[in-house]
């Protein structure tokens, strides 16, 4: 089997599994489209392939992890939430390690609540910003199929145009 045929076989199934975590927490997404992107470019090297082009294009996939974080406390903030609920979001998020996929939905609206809690909020704010969290996660999701989707637009505009004859 030729190489870019392997590699095919190969960084196409990372890439899908890439797009599936886009949405569905247990897989790391965009850190999945990347590895893929990486494949590839190393099992066809004749590409006019730079490392910059796959130092941005991870720079812009850990940059959704950003996003991720500054979306759960912007979610917070919206709906009035104070500071303890904010790091209680953040620190909620890191429920997927304790209960899985659902911890990164759950957690951080358990946490903004608990954060309420401890700060003395009423029960109507608690809840208020724990749904700030989750339009957070919302608005994270959207944010990260964009920044994919510039990716992987790049990666295969690049893959294209250096076929023969491409449209490039």
């Amino acid at each position: 089997m030729e190489n870019s045929a392997v590699a095919v076989v190969i960084s196409v199934p990372l890439i899908l599994a890439g797009l599936a975590g886009l949405v569905l927490p247990v897989l790391p997404g965009p850190i999945l489209i990347w590895l893929g992107i990486v494949v590839y470019g190393l099992m066809v090297p004749d590409l006019d392939w730079s490392w910059w082009f796959f130092v941005i294009e991870g720079l812009l996939a850990a940059s959704t992890y950003l996003v991720d974080y500054l979306t759960t406390i912007w979610g917070v903030r919206k709906f009035n939430g104070s500071k303890a609920a904010a790091i209680g979001a953040v620190l909620g998020s890191l429920m997927i390690f304790f209960i899985g996929p659902l911890g990164i939905i759950i957690g951080p609206f358990l946490g903004a609540m608990a954060g309420e809690l401890i700060a003395g909020s009423e029960l109507k704010q608690m809840f208020t910003s724990g749904f700030g969290t989750f339009l957070g996660f919302i608005v994270a999701m959207f944010i990260k199929m964009f920044i994919c989707g510039i990716m992987l637009s790049w990666f295969v505009i690049k893959v294209v145009s250096s076929w023969p004859g491409g449209p490039f």
